[in-house]
């Protein structure tokens, strides 16, 4: 899968979906070629670069060539200074306060597989065959630094992952001020960039936007990947809609601040940089010290973003998320937050767990306030011991309660947060991240723990360890639910992360048996980076299943199904006052992992009884919708009506949701949606009503019937419905 063209030091990566080329310049420099649908291999890519006339550009090696300048090349990672004025992939300060760079190509390795990526989380394979991996080394021999790039290429995903390293041989201090993790020269800026933007409570929405001359960019600067910009971005041509189309994907395997940049110079090329931002950061490296950037996931689609989502999907499902709980089903899980929030007792809880075991759940998650005095969120964070007056019989007490109605016991920490009022902050006040002689800043009333500090990982590791083994716990909620403020100095913020990575992977190798899910103000740390330690994250805060369209509509353009927690909650729901349907709410929380968020004691017969229907249907269905092939068919951002499916990977079945979300007066005769991902040659079996052939679903589509709205003298409104169709192949 990678080939070396050795008379013009050509790299050409390849496989059955895609080819990356990229060369030595004259300069030593390395030349950005191509990134695209496969190409045949040649001896020679050198007609895909034409030699510039000379212009008005400064000239870089005036004695070999007097046209040579960098302002005109497309370029594999930019050095800082040196006729190049577009942003570069590497900036170092050394000891003279010069930070002029030239990593010029000393040598490369072809390896079978994927090596891992020293101290971060990062895609994996499980036989060498799977991917073959370029390491090219450079080196400034100014300053005795050696700069490695690293490229995977993976068999049969139109996939390559990209890294960076540093490591200083010289005597000299350097300052890392920048070191991106993948950078790329587009030849032209006639592309819209997608993104997923938001805050609390809207997260992940779609964002799309024309490329212009100059910077654009997203990034985060609050020490999370952020719920107002995820690391993700995406270029695809203005003719691109969810099925066919150019599409170029970049995804970051980090959870801390980020930065995804996007230049078009005078010349209109494109220059795409991702990784740390260089904001508030910088790193010593003394001799001998290496720095490793995150992985950063270049993903290239030619029919669509569908496509390009099914690459990452994919990739993530079964090359990132790791553990037994990987490609297992999850549990179907209550949680007793909007329920009773602070307010409950072993009394209470129980009666919530009798009758969740009679409908089906399967797990059920005690949430904030069962240690320390934790009546409010004003105090006890950081105090891991179970409030006895609510719980008398501990943790282990309610765990052999729970068991005999054969269901687990999950439990949520936020074990980053310390609160002021609690004893840990009295004993252990050096351990709050912010500086000594500044005001610290609340967030919803606690500080941030300092997690670079390793007398602080170790106190996570053993007092969550502690309540695990004491209470048998199954699922762990792990919850974060403020950014960082009062910064001491710009290593921290990485620092910071690196020590939560160090705690993930020691908790979660000493607990394999339990399923993690990663929470932070809901999707405030919905990143690749999370997802390699804990297998699922919390989507939203917000449980309306109308937002709901726009959020797991927007988070599947990157994430697959089976990473999105996804619950019904109570009605007026908690975030937006809107009252809608269980049914509605279940048919959106179904494309997900599936849970309830309420107080089911409270239902009535009928009630309960509609609960424990959906729970069969889901449970019938749970492999479908948890590892189906998901695929967006209507957006909620475009349309009144949203649909999506999933399908099964040898597509003989399926399952279609469809939501109308206002509804309409007098509304249109035999409306009809066009499915996709089907086998055209099957004859399925629709809701066990009527057959249909895959073509037929997928060019003429499904037609529904016209709902009687003329008159009405239901009182219940005829907004936010939702309707499922299970296909079934019959032949």
């Amino acid at each position: 899968m990678i080939l070396v063209n050795k008379e013009n030091m050509e790299f050409h990566l390849h496989n059955s979906k895609i080819s990356y080329i990229f060369n030595v310049m004259q300069n030593g420099q390395l030349g950005h070629l191509y990134f695209g649908k496969k190409l045949k291999h040649r001896d020679s890519f050198t007609h895909f670069f034409k030699k510039p006339i000379q212009g008005v550009g400064i000239i870089a090696h005036h004695k070999d060539d007097s046209a040579f300048s960098l302002e005109y090349y497309k370029q594999e990672f930019p050095s800082y200074g040196t006729t190049d004025f577009r942003k570069p992939a590497v900036k170092i300060l050394q000891e003279n306060g010069s930070r002029i760079t030239d990593f010029k190509y000393d040598s490369h390795k072809i390896i079978s597989g994927k090596p891992k990526v020293e101290g971060l989380p990062s895609t994996y394979v499980e036989s060498s065959n799977e991917a073959t991996t370029l390491e090219i080394k450079l080196i400034d021999s100014v300053l005795d630094c050696e700069l490695y790039l690293t490229y995977t290429i993976y068999e049969n995903r139109a996939v390559i992952t990209r890294n960076s390293r540093l490591e200083n041989k010289g005597n000299q201090k350097l300052i890392i001020e920048n070191l991106m993790s993948t950078s790329i020269d587009f030849p032209d800026y006639d592309y819209q960039m997608i993104h997923l933007s938001g805050a609390w409570g809207r997260e992940r929405h779609i964002k799309t936007r024309n490329l212009e001359k100059g910077c654009q960019y997203i990034d985060s600067t609050r020490g999370s990947s952020s719920a107002h910009q995820n690391p993700f971005i995406a270029l695809k041509r203005k003719n691109t809609n969810e099925h066919s189309g150019e599409v170029f994907g970049f995804s970051l395997v980090y959870s801390g601040n980020f930065l995804a940049h996007i230049e078009v110079d005078h010349f209109d090329s494109s220059r795409v940089t991702m990784g740390i931002n260089p904001f508030d950061f910088s790193w010593e490296l003394n001799k001998n010290d290496i720095f490793q950037s995150p992985e950063a996931i270049m993903v290239y689609s030619d029919n669509g973003l569908n496509d390009m989502s099914h690459e990452y999907h994919s990739l993530f499902r079964e090359r990132l998320v790791r553990g037994i709980w990987r490609d297992k089903e999850r549990p179907i899980l209550i949680n007793n937050w909007e329920a009773t929030y602070f307010d409950f007792n072993e009394d209470k809880l129980m009666k919530i767990v009798e009758e969740s075991s009679k409908l089906g759940f399967e797990l059920f998650v005690l949430d904030d306030g069962w240690f320390g005095e934790r009546n409010g969120d004003d105090s006890s964070l950081g105090d891991w011991f179970v409030n006895e007056k609510k719980l008398p019989n501990g943790l282990s007490g309610l765990q052999e309660k729970i068991s005999k109605y054969n269901m687990k016991l999950g439990l949520w920490f936020e074990p980053e947060m310390i609160s002021e009022k609690s004893e840990l902050f009295k004993k252990n006040p050096h351990w709050v991240l912010g500086v000594s002689d500044r005001t610290l800043s609340l967030g919803r009333n606690q500080y941030v723990l300092d997690l670079s500090f390793e007398e602080v990982q170790s106190y996570i590791i053993e007092i969550v360890g502690e309540r695990i083994k004491e209470g048998k716990i199954s699922y762990i909620k792990w919850d974060m639910n403020r950014n960082m403020t009062e910064i001491t100095d710009k290593s921290k913020a990485h620092k910071y992360i690196l020590g939560l990575y160090k705690i993930l992977d020691t908790l979660t190798a000493n607990f394999p048996e339990v399923l993690f899910e990663s929470c932070a103000s809901g999707g405030n740390r919905f990143d690749p980076g999370m997802l390699y330690y804990m297998q699922q994250t919390w989507t939203s805060d917000d449980t309306d299943a109308i937002e709901r369209l726009k959020i797991q509509y927007g988070t599947s353009i990157v994430y697959p199904t089976i990473t999105m927690g996804a619950h019904v909650s109570d009605v007026a729901n908690h975030q937006t006052a809107r009252i809608t349907s269980l049914d509605i709410r279940n048919k959106v929380a179904f494309f997900g992992n599936f849970g309830y968020e309420l107080d089911i004691s409270k239902f009535s017969d009928s009630q309960k009884l509609e609960v424990k229907e959906n729970l069969e249907y889901f449970k019938e269905n749970r492999k479908l919708f948890q590892f189906g092939d998901f695929i967006r068919l209507s957006s909620p951002f475009e349309s009144n009506f949203v649909s999506w499916m999933t399908v099964s990977s040898d597509k003989s079945e399926a399952i279609i949701g469809y939501y109308e979300i206002l509804a309409d007066a007098n509304p249109t005769y035999n409306k009809k949606i066009k499915l996709k991902g089907l086998n055209e040659d099957f004859l399925y079996k629709i809701n066990d009503e009527y057959e249909a052939y895959g073509d037929e679903l997928m060019n003429m589509g499904i037609v529904f019937d016209q709902p009687h709205r003329y008159y009405s003298s239901d009182s219940q409104s005829l907004d936010f419905h939702g309707k499922l169709f299970k296909l079934t192949k019959i032949n």
